[in-house]
This record gives structure tokens, C-alpha cells and sequence, in this order.
């Protein structure tokens, strides 16, 4: 297995697709430079996000930030069903005014420190409408249903964030943590740009040097160095993207030699980062 993986491409400002597994199947750790929105249908599935497990239930959504890995696990032998949405954080970004910000959900599961909504009442709600509306909409070929789709993925996000900002929602805790892990993954996350190293973590955490690169393999899927160049190379990316200089990017993001920051670049994103894609 690699250690870390990176699936799916963004051409566009969004895309939906409607996946159903028959069988039982394994997943790898993986993530994404683009948002993910996954409106859970059925399955008997944990989803496992940051350190962070979650047992789902039908017509949960699960927010995927961009960079976070994450893998569903089946727990028995079920049919997963699925509506994915992969999502441009900067199109989410674009619908932001003094009246309404589209990207408000994302903002506040970050907060609250959850990645999965259950919505109260939810067969009985515009959310769930929507939801079912986005599912029909990915089955047929009527007129003008591309531009319907982009609608109906613009009302599923206005109805998801007055959702969230009315309350009318569970931000659900994980099911199952380990909070030394989490706040491992915080303490990266937080000290992206500094000097890290398995020694400097194992002494500020109180671990074994061998016990932590196991610990933290397990349960993320990757070794220390890969996540913590992961990150920082989408940061470098996301800089590139607000106008940051190449060389800008590479040393704002923790990167101390352009050489080294190139290559890694180079073999995560398919390209130079003189070459890396704007996402609109």
C-alpha cells in the first residue's frame, strides 16, 4: 500500500456522481485539492476523516475539506450508495457577500470539529428535497440539465448552510477517536510552516520515537514525513492560486529548498509549480 494517495481530478467548478457498491470492498487512505460533499443514501459504513470515525446514517452529508485523508470502511457485507459532489473551494469562495457566504458549513465543522451533519426532520426538510432532487437529476438527459444541476447544487448549498446556521442540525461527534492522535494531527496542522521533526514530536507528546511513526501510520494511513509535506504542498498550492510567487509559496509553506519543494510538486500534482492549475 503507499502511503498516501491522491484521487480524482477538478476541471470544473463542481461535479456530482452517483456511486453504488454491491460488494464489500477495502479503501485506502486518500485525499483531495478540492472540497468533497458526500450525501450518504445507505450502507453500513464507518467513515474515518483526520483521526476521526464516524458510523453513518441514511442521508447523512459529510464535509471533506481539501487535504483531509479520509476512507470509508465497511463494517459487514452491505450496499454502499452514494451521492458525491466534488466541489472548487474557490467556487464556494466566489459566493461569499455581506448577506450570505457559501463556504459557512465548511467554516463551522472545522469549529465544531466534526465532519458529518444529520439534519433534524430531515424527510421533511428542503434540505432533503434537494437531495433527492440532485439523485434524480444525475439519471437523466432533459433539456438544459447541466445548467439545471448547477442550480440545484447552488439551492442544496443554501439550503445546507441556513440548515447549519438555523440549528436545525447535529454536527455529530465521531464515534470512535483517539484523542492523542488528534492532537498530533492538530499540532502538525497548527505548526505547518516550522521545523518538525519525529524526535522534536515524540518528545512534545511523550512517545516513543518507533512507537509514534507506528501509531501514526496506523491510524492515518500515512508516515509523519509524507502527511506533513502533503499539507504543505497543498498550502503552496492554495497560496499559488491567491497570487503568492512560486518561490513565495514554497518557503511560506515550511519548504526550505526550492529543489526539494519542485520535485515533491512536481510528483503530486503532475506538473511544475510554475505550471500548477488555477481552480475557478
Amino acid at each position: 500500500m503507499k502511503d498516501f494517495d491522491k484521487l480524482g481530478y477538478l476541471n470544473d467548478d463542481f461535479r456530482i456522481f452517483h456511486n453504488i457498491d454491491d460488494k464489500k470492498k477495502e479503501f485506502d487512505f486518500h485525499y483531495h485539492d478540492f472540497n468533497k460533499i458526500m450525501i450518504f443514501l445507505r450502507g453500513n459504513i464507518s467513515y474515518s476523516i483526520e483521526g476521526r470515525n464516524y458510523l453513518l446514517k441514511p442521508y447523512d452529508i459529510v464535509l471533506v475539506n481539501a487535504g483531509e485523508i479520509h476512507k470509508p470502511s465497511f463494517l459487514e457485507e452491505s450496499t454502499y450508495e452514494r451521492v458525491i459532489i466534488y466541489v472548487s473551494p474557490e467556487f464556494i469562495r466566489s459566493y461569499k457577500e455581506k448577506d450570505y457566504d457559501l463556504n459557512y458549513c465548511f467554516e463551522r465543522a472545522k469549529k465544531e470539529h466534526s465532519n458529518v451533519l444529520r439534519i433534524h426532520s430531515m424527510d421533511k426538510s428542503k434540505l432533503y428535497q434537494v437531495c433527492l432532487e440532485l439523485e434524480h437529476s444525475l439519471h437523466n438527459n432533459d433539456f438544459a440539465n447541466e445548467l439545471y444541476q448547477k442550480i440545484l447544487f447552488l439551492e442544496f448549498m443554501i439550503q445546507l448552510n441556513r440548515t447549519a446556521i438555523s440549528n436545525r442540525i447535529n454536527y455529530q461527534d465521531s464515534d470512535m477517536a483517539n484523542t492523542k492522535l488528534l492532537e498530533i494531527l492538530d499540532y502538525i496542522n497548527e505548526h505547518l510552516i516550522e521545523d518538525m521533526t519525529i524526535d522534536n514530536l515524540a518528545a512534545k507528546f511523550y512517545l516513543n520515537r518507533y512507537y509514534l511513526m507506528h501509531f501514526f501510520k496506523e491510524g492515518t494511513g500515512y508516515t509523519i514525513g509524507n502527511y506533513i509535506t502533503e499539507k504543505r504542498l497543498l498550502l503552496a498550492k492554495s497560496l499559488v492560486q491567491k497570487g503568492s510567487s512560486i518561490t513565495e509559496a514554497c518557503f511560506e509553506s515550511g519548504f526550505k529548498n526550492y529543489s526539494t519543494f519542485s520535485r515533491a510538486f512536481k510528483k503530486a500534482f503532475n506538473t511544475v509549480p510554475k505550471n500548477a492549475p488555477f481552480i475557478d
